[in-house]
């Protein structure tokens, strides 16, 4: 009966309103207003990476104050359309509504996922890296179906994805490879894919056909911005250039100009052959640095207050986060959140929705 969508009506009017106090829509509109006459000042582009970084903001801003007003926009020509119908009695617009409703239900859903992201970095871009485990050839495979999964993912979300550097496995696969996701809110999905990840299938490269399990890690860091978020001393870099290895094609420059930076202080090692120069490689492996760097100042304050709490804390790193069964059966489940997909050629064509959210809801507040 057309009478009973009303409290679906009424939900939904009740989220949306919801979402408009956790984004603070009008403090989002007051900084849109306040940046946009910043843009509008004649030396405003002097500053090159302030500008990008400025030009941004604004776009995410938009972006945000646009999806709430759409969506309220949306649930407003529903209400009408229902409102006709109850008045015309007209039941065979039922389940059109009602379809439409599901479809808003899932949108609105989906926004009220983005509240969570309330870390100081969720919004930047993502660093993440694979690299294969023990096992050879089994586990440089399951690395290579990794990379996959994750650029089908980002490319779904609208992400840009840039591979900084690439090393071909020796039979087949990868050896390690580097990805710079860029768009809003990167680094704040992304977090929830760092740790382990297990394969059990019946292995291509075992002519006896058995069932192997592999591993594989992945680390996810985010993209730092401004120079002044971390300090690097140009005496503490140590750079080297060498060739680019691998088989070449799509992915590694057959020239002399990748590039090797060693941090000193700390002995982080990063290295980037993917860009046409040497000078776009030496920029790119600095922004892996930085956001290397990054990384252990946040892991050293978070020890630190964990001494002070007294707390014990889980290490992440190492422990296996998640496992994708081809064999004997089909199953993909979440080791932290629970979450199980039974379809898993979906989730390696880049259907992670799933355990994104159930991560976010778990692990993430938001924002006040």
């Amino acid at each position: 009966m057309l009478e009973d969508l009303k409290p679906r009506f009424e939900s939904l009017k009740e989220r949306l309103e919801e979402l408009g106090f956790l984004f603070d829509l009008a403090a989002a509109q007051e900084e849109i207003e306040r940046l946009e006459e910043e843009m509008g000042s004649p030396v405003f582009w002097e500053d090159r990476e302030r500008a990008e970084a400025v030009t941004r903001r604004v776009t995410a801003l938009r972006e945000k104050v646009d999806r709430v007003e759409n969506l309220a926009a949306k649930l407003g020509q529903i209400h009408e359309l229902w409102e006709l119908a109850l008045a015309e009695k007209d039941d065979s617009l039922e389940e059109e509504i009602s379809k439409e409703l599901a479809e808003m239900e899932g949108k609105v859903e989906e926004v009220a996922v983005g509240t969570l992201l309330s870390g100081p970095y969720d919004r930047n871009n993502a660093i993440l890296s694979l690299h294969p485990g023990a096992g050879g050839t089994e586990s440089q495979d399951w690395a290579a179906m990794l990379l996959r999964m994750y650029t089908r993912w980002a490319e779904e979300q609208g992400f840009n994805v840039e591979l900084l550097d690439y090393l071909e496995g020796e039979e087949a696969g990868i050896k390690s490879a580097t990805l710079l996701v860029k768009g809003e809110n990167a680094y704040g999905y992304l977090k929830a894919e760092k740790g382990i990840h297990r394969l059990v299938r019946i292995s291509p490269f075992d002519a006896a056909g058995r069932r192997h399990t592999s591993f594989a890690s992945v680390d996810v860091i985010p993209e730092v911005e401004f120079e002044d978020d971390i300090e690097i001393k140009p005496e503490d870099l140590k750079i080297d250039t060498f060739r680019s290895q691998g088989a070449g094609g799509q992915y590694v420059n057959k020239t002399d100009s990748a590039v090797r930076i060693t941090h000193l202080p700390t002995g982080i090692v990063v290295t980037c052959q993917n860009e046409r120069s040497q000078h776009a490689n030496r920029l790119a492996a600095m922004k892996i640095l930085k956001a290397k760097l990054l990384e252990r100042k946040m892991k050293e304050q978070e020890e630190e207050l964990a001494r002070l709490r007294g707390e014990q804390r889980e290490i992440a790193w190492g422990n296996q986060i998640r496992s994708y069964v081809f064999h004997p059966y089909s199953l993909v489940k979440d080791h932290r959140t629970g979450v199980e997909v039974g379809n898993v050629q979906a989730v390696m064509d880049g259907w992670l929705d799933p355990f994104i959210q159930a991560y976010l809801r778990k692990y993430a507040s938001p924002r006040a």
